[in-house]
């Protein structure tokens, strides 16, 4: 480049890195016109190396930042990641395979320091891309496809199982529907994987007979779904078990609008949402330990001391759309 400029070497690097030195207009005009002639672009991700900075970057890889789960590991993230000096790069990849793969290259190629994936659409992919590029990665929550690796989350069917139990031991009620989809007919954009394996924890303890409302993992879809299978009903189950938190407020809704009352008619369990709830009425629900999950895969990405395994398991938070006071 310093050649077709016309000039130095250090010339060349003052424009690219503008300084230390002060260029003359002519000189960086030249420089300029050499580098688009020659289709110059400046390796961002050697520049980071040699440059000394305070923050560090790590990529964030999250499948749908409208829902609440994955909202609130992103806080707990960027909180976690900001006290280690880490600034984070959000990518939300609508479940989507192609579009995790571009996140993740275009992360590489801007220098992240690691890679956090949280609900993985493409884990086999994405895996192989961050072995090629030699970007240490971390998969959360849970994933679409087989790594060799482990994932940082609760045990989903532990969950399924927990709800189950609670209806089973407090209320007596083993008359449980399942309100949810897991297979790609039923799905097309959601978490399929962590609503199936939920539904194999509340089949273990109920009995593998567990009625199934096929749904979307949409509102919307919980709704319509929940709604024809109480009018075409001969028996209303006692007690619907939601799978996702999405899903919940929607269900509860088409209940209401079938006449019957939550709980007194059909008792409503989920998963997930927040810790304090201060709708009208609160929602049964299993939740995971957000907080510790987030510092766990920071510190596995980054090496720090991750905290104990036996931290990591989802708690039941009652309300009282289970029937209890």
């Amino acid at each position: 480049m310093a050649n077709r400029a016309g000039t130095s070497t250090a010339v060349v690097s003052y424009v690219l890195n503008n300084g230390p030195r002060p260029v003359s207009e002519l000189l960086r005009a030249k420089v300029i016109s050499a580098i688009d002639e020659l289709n110059y672009r400046p390796d961002v991700r050697a520049r980071a190396l040699r440059r000394s900075r305070r923050w560090r970057q790590i990529g964030l890889l999250v499948p749908d930042l409208t829902l609440p789960l994955f909202g609130e590991f992103v806080g707990r993230i960027e909180i976690e990641a900001r006290a280690r000096d880490h600034l984070t790069l959000i990518g939300n990849t609508g479940y989507d395979p192609e579009r995790e793969l571009e996140f993740a290259a275009a992360f590489a190629e801007v220098g992240v320091d690691g890679l956090l994936v949280v609900g993985a659409a493409n884990a086999p992919g994405t895996a192989n891309l961050c072995r090629q590029e030699r970007i240490p990665v971390v998969w959360m929550h849970n994933i679409r496809g087989e790594v060799e690796a482990d994932i940082v989350g609760v045990d989903h069917v532990n969950a399924g199982a927990l709800v189950a139990r609670h209806l089973l031991d407090v209320h007596g009620c083993r008359d449980i529907a399942f309100v949810g989809g897991f297979t790609e007919d039923d799905v097309h954009h959601g978490d399929r994987e962590t609503v199936q394996q939920r539904f194999e924890g509340v089949a273990a303890v109920v009995g593998h007979d567990l009625p199934l409302i096929r749904t979307d993992l949409t509102p919307s879809g919980a709704y319509a779904a929940v709604g024809e299978f109480l009018r075409r009903a001969e028996h209303v189950p006692r007690a619907f078990v939601v799978g996702t938190y999405g899903q919940a407020a929607a269900t509860i809704r088409a209940i209401i609008d079938a006449g019957l009352r939550v709980p007194g008619d059909i008792g409503v369990v989920g998963f997930d949402g927040s810790a304090v709830d201060y709708g009208q009425v609160r929602l049964t629900a299993v939740q995971q330990p957000v907080d510790a999950l987030a510092r766990q895969a920071l510190g596995l990405l980054l090496g720090d001391a991750p905290v104990a395994e036996d931290g990591l398991v989802p708690a039941l938070r009652v309300g009282e759309t289970c029937g209890c006071a």
